[in-house]
């Protein structure tokens, strides 16, 4: 089968892929990294990426298409209010700089251990959220300052770069925990994924240059043509999560956002 013939083949499934990343991420505030990641895994040999290079590709393709995703969840809820654009500026260089730090153990290092870590900790939220007698009650009475904020941003960029995600995930459970509405954190979360997305792409970009096993329409380790596909489905889908968490009360917000917890941290634990 040419590759031609095999990227028609996969098509479909991009467009599902897509379709789903975009609804996660209107509604969780995530970029929908841990929808595309898995499906590129199995996905990008049919475009010709060598089965060494599967995984890198993959997380630099899923930023690439996180970009479009996250800023059209996040135009979406700031039509209703619901983006802190003063905490995505205070944390912006931060996360940057967490974002080269990723971008460079990226090309070092295995994502195994990281995983686990991360699907372990996230199923210990998921059990936050979901506990009646806690009913997502805050642990902190508001965000840290100084130092410590700087801290947090920049271990949010590093390992969502890391795992090829748009760190809404990760900047919802702080925000949650530190007693901000769900809907403004996930709405905040949105925003954070293109501040991510943006640095980590041109990273794997850069280090993907001169590569070998990259398959079809490579640009350093972004597949342009799934990327394309991806962010076409996303897009249109994006809005619908979005109106979707605002139809939904906090508390079963909150509640729904644990069970998507407790899904991805299974998934990260028994893929790696």
């Amino acid at each position: 089968m040419s590759l031609t013939a095999s990227f028609a083949f996969a098509l479909p499934a991009l467009l599902l892929a897509g379709a789903a990343a975009g609804f996660a991420g209107g509604l969780f505030g995530i970029g929908g990294g841990f929808v595309v990641v898995p499906a590129l895994m199995f996905l990008l040999p049919l475009v010709g990426v060598a089965p060494d290079q599967t995984a890198h590709v993959a997380v630099g393709t899923s930023l690439a298409s996180i970009i479009f995703t996250s800023i059209r969840s996040t135009s979406s809820h700031a039509r209703r209010g619901s983006v802190d654009f003063d905490l995505l500026k205070g944390w912006a260089i931060w996360v940057v700089l967490g974002t080269g730090v990723g971008t460079i153990f990226a090309d070092l290092m295995s994502g195994a251990l990281l995983a686990l870590i991360f699907g372990t900790g996230v199923l210990a939220f998921a059990v936050y959220f979901l506990l009646p007698a806690r009913q997502g009650a805050p642990l902190f009475a508001a965000l840290p300052s100084g130092l410590p904020r700087a801290g947090i941003a920049s271990a949010l960029g590093a390992f969502s770069t890391l795992l090829g995600i748009g760190g809404g995930t990760l900047t919802t459970l702080t925000m949650t925990v530190c007693g901000t509405p769900i809907h403004r954190a996930i709405g905040t979360a949105a925003g954070m994924g293109a501040v991510i997305a943006i640095p980590a792409t041109i990273g794997f970009i850069l280090i993907g240059l001169g590569e070998s096993g990259l398959g079809w329409g490579a640009l350093g380790f972004v597949n342009l043509p799934t990327a394309i596909v991806l962010i076409g489905t996303s897009v249109l889908f994006a809005p619908l999560g979005v109106a979707a968490a605002h139809a939904l009360s906090p508390a079963v917000l909150r509640r729904v956002f644990g069970l998507y917890l407790t899904f991805i941290g299974v998934l990260m634990i028994t893929k790696f």
